[in-house]
């Protein structure tokens, strides 16, 4: 396990090309860490479920509409600490829309006083584009109706991803390192219904996912004689061509309300709004923008629910009681 952060870092350094991002920015990244990063799937004795929605730049048609959800558990297998997830991403921009399901492992070794764990997800991908809402005026003097790089009807198409992901867990803090769509794949999309090859004259249009690395540290802070706790928390995402930071400070009292603030980079301020109650959780957080585009949108809204159940990993069970027959 030692070895496997160098060979993790010069893997992804190799592979990484100048691409876009295509991911979605999430103000509470926070809520599903496995969401990008496999390695946290089954990382705390929780079962966790969460669902959430994020709704961008409210009055602006065509704005990202995303639907995201995950959910993971911890299993001991060979007397060895594992975990097991799934995620979900959709996500609609203008006339396409992108679907990822994935499958989850990740295994666990002590080192010092935490804990790394390694994380590998399988992905199938669903593309889609609405050619036939595309509507080119008659003076756009930029395209042409007869434009062959431009479908006319709606074409869809599927492929394979892969994402890779380390994370250290320690009683102090928690760091995570990952790379989404590894394979970097160009999703080839083809009119719906189309059983057509590129041999045989049926026409293909291209949708690339680049690589994307993620880095991203939090930490759990009590303040003494207080029932309150600082959660600072970043995440850093770059494609080595582009950048991007989320900065969040959040207060949690009594391990039951939560708010905070948060910045992303040339991007929006956030604020925050979190409850937990029984293992159940929800959280609201609104972006204010601070690029020029604020003059045509009232902000962005995300909202999370989730559910989380302790489980026993002790080598017997503390509430085991005899059978009445017994007694």
């Amino acid at each position: 396990m030692k070895r496997l952060l160098p060979l993790f870092l010069c893997l992804i350094f190799a592979l990484t090309a100048r691409s876009e991002m295509v991911d979605p920015s999430l103000t509470q990244y926070f809520q599903a860490p496995s969401l990008f990063n496999p390695a946290a799937a089954g990382s705390t004795d929780l079962m966790r479920i969460r669902v959430g929605s994020r709704m961008q730049w409210i009055g602006i048609d065509g704005a990202p509409r995303d639907f995201l959800a995950t959910a993971d558990v911890p299993f001991k297998l060979i007397n060895r600490r594992w975990g097991a997830g799934v995620a979900m991403v959709q996500e609609t921009i203008g006339l396409y829309q992108t679907l990822s399901m994935g499958v989850q492992l990740s295994g666990r070794q002590k080192i010092g006083k935490g804990y790394l764990s390694f994380g590998l997800q399988a992905a199938y991908l669903n593309q889609q584009f609405k050619g036939s809402k595309v509507v080119i005026p008659d003076d756009d003097d930029y395209h042409e109706s007869t434009d062959d790089a431009i479908p006319t009807q709606d074409v869809t198409g599927q492929g394979f991803d892969m994402n890779i992901g380390l994370t250290y867990t320690h009683r102090l803090f928690t760091l995570g390192l990952a790379c989404t769509h590894l394979l970097s794949p160009q999703v080839k999309m083809r009119r719906e219904g189309s059983e057509g090859s590129s041999g045989s004259g049926e026409q293909e249009w291209l949708f690339p996912f680049d690589r994307t690395l993620y880095f991203t540290a939090e930490s759990n802070i009590p303040i003494k004689n207080t029932l309150f706790e600082v959660l600072p928390s970043l995440m850093v995402r770059t494609d080595l061509a582009s950048f991007q930071a989320d900065v969040t400070a959040r207060l949690r009292w009594k391990k039951f309300l939560t708010a905070g603030l948060g910045y992303r980079t040339q991007d929006a301020l956030s604020v925050m709004l979190e409850g937990e109650f029984k293992g159940i959780t929800l959280g609201y957080s609104y972006d204010y923008s601070l690029s020029p585009i604020m003059r045509a949108t009232s902000g962005s809204h995300e909202v999370w629910v989730g559910y989380s159940l302790k489980l026993n990993f002790g080598e017997k069970n503390r509430n085991a009681h005899k059978s009445i027959r017994l007694m």
